[in-house]
């Protein structure tokens, strides 16, 4: 099976092929999916010394993982910590310390293992579009600070001055975050998993889970894992795995496109420090470089047919003009990928059965919260209980009316960008 055509499968740095299982196997503990979260998952039980096995369907990175923007992001998409506390109480502060730590986590896997991912812990920036918005950027920095990160407020002048980007109001910084290539991360993380002790099958589809008396058997094309527990990392890609999971969260298609290498001159004045950046609008723009100075930026599409050729030319008009690039060089790479949003954008453990649990944890943030997330799969792998782990176990709700709800984020795009539009229009972005 071919790798998606991103960027980043492009780029990558080369990785051997898993074999295909074949033949019956048991172990302590299957992991299901090889995306982040399994594979930080595998990684962390292997080096615990739980025998572990971990099954992809596809190819490692196949799914999101592969197909992000890259970002390295320490903190929930739309909730900050005393929103957190009010949530979840007493067990929100576990959940934050976990969160406010993650890119230090990813980055500091990155060294320990050699991994050739061009990463960059250069920082996280996120500009304010409004008055509104700045206000929330003060009370993001005062809340995250409490913490001991190393965030910062950013005027107007500070934030043009170290993005080369016109127009914001000014916003905030974590330095702790960052930049790398997510598909050679996530094979450098594949790599160490299987030096530590983990067995990994690529091509495995899992057909089917069932009880085999205190265990659970999973059926794949090739043969059969007896497994004492069983985790699920596969978020928006679970497909009809496990009856009605899929119905517990909204699928988010997002676009995301790369440049030619853009200019010396251009690049010299754009994000010289190599952070990245996602503003605070609801119709939400991003932008960072990778290591061959293509300008990435991505977008969602209103309706879905034509989007794949739509979409990416609709990014492309949107990056020359908000970052002041009249000639910005034509694409080189488009691609799109699944997210999955929860309702109260919380990262959250789902108990199916006996022994055997889902995480999830992207709402955007699945580079740094998935990884962190597979940290703490591995305790429970290893025996610990759900209760002390740092993420909450959540009951799997449906959404109720999924089939119309999980259309809302598009249908309701254009008002968003009216409203960004209508709050922003004085500074002309």
């Amino acid at each position: 099976m071919t790798d998606p055509a991103t960027l980043w499968h492009a780029t990558a740095a080369p990785m051997e092929p898993f074999t295909a299982l074949n033949g019956v196997t048991e172990t302590e503990v299957l992991v299901i999916g090889g995306g982040f979260a399994g594979l930080s998952t595998a990684l962390h039980a292997a080096q615990a010394g739980t025998p572990t096995v971990l099954v992809e369907a596809h190819r490692i990175a196949f799914g999101a993982s592969g197909r992000n923007a890259g970002f390295v992001v320490p903190n929930f998409a739309k909730v900050d910590p005393d929103a957190a506390r009010a949530l979840l109480g007493s067990r929100a502060e576990a959940l934050i310390g976990m969160a406010a730590t993650s890119a230090d986590l990813v980055f500091d896997l990155i060294r320990r293992h050699a991994i050739a991912c061009d990463a960059d812990q250069a920082g996280w920036i996120q500009p304010a579009h409004s008055a509104a918005s700045l206000a929330k950027a003060h009370d993001r920095v005062r809340q995250w600070s409490a913490l001991g990160r190393p965030v910062e407020f950013l005027s107007a002048e500070s934030f043009t001055r170290m993005t080369g980007a016109p127009g914001w109001l000014g916003g905030w910084i974590d330095r702790s975050g960052g930049v790398l290539n997510p598909v050679g991360y996530a094979r450098g993380l594949a790599r160490a998993a299987a030096q530590a002790g983990a067995v990994l099958h690529e091509e495995t589809p899992v057909l089917k889970l069932q009880r085999a008396g205190q265990n659970w058997r999973a059926t794949t094309p090739g043969g059969q894992i007896l497994a004492r527990r069983v985790i699920l990392a596969t978020n928006a890609y679970v497909g009809g795995l496990w009856p009605g999971l899929a119905r517990t969260f909204f699928p988010l298609r997002v676009f995301q496109v790369a440049t030619e290498p853009l200019p010396a001159n251009l690049r010299e004045r754009l994000l010289p420090g190599g952070q990245c950046v996602s503003d605070t609008r609801r119709n939400l723009f991003t932008f960072r470089f990778d290591a061959q100075n293509r300008l990435i930026s991505g977008g969602m599409h209103i309706v879905s047919a034509g989007a794949e050729r739509r979409v990416p030319h609709a990014i492309h008009q949107r990056m020359a003009r908000m970052l002041d690039l009249p000639d910005l060089p034509p694409l080189a790479y488009a691609w799109s990928g699944l997210a999955s949003v929860m309702p109260d954008f919380l990262p959250r453990v789902v108990e199916l059965g006996p022994n055997l649990i889902a995480g999830f944890a992207c709402n955007g943030r699945g580079i740094a919260l998935t990884t962190a997330m597979g940290r703490e799969l591995a305790r429970w792998a290893a025996g610990d209980p759900l209760s002390a782990l740092a993420i909450p176990t959540r009951e799997a709700k449906e959404i109720p009316f999924h089939a119309l709800s999980r259309l809302a984020p598009n249908a309701l795009l254009p008002l968003s960008i009216l409203r960004d539009h209508r709050e922003s229009q004085r500074r002309g972005i």
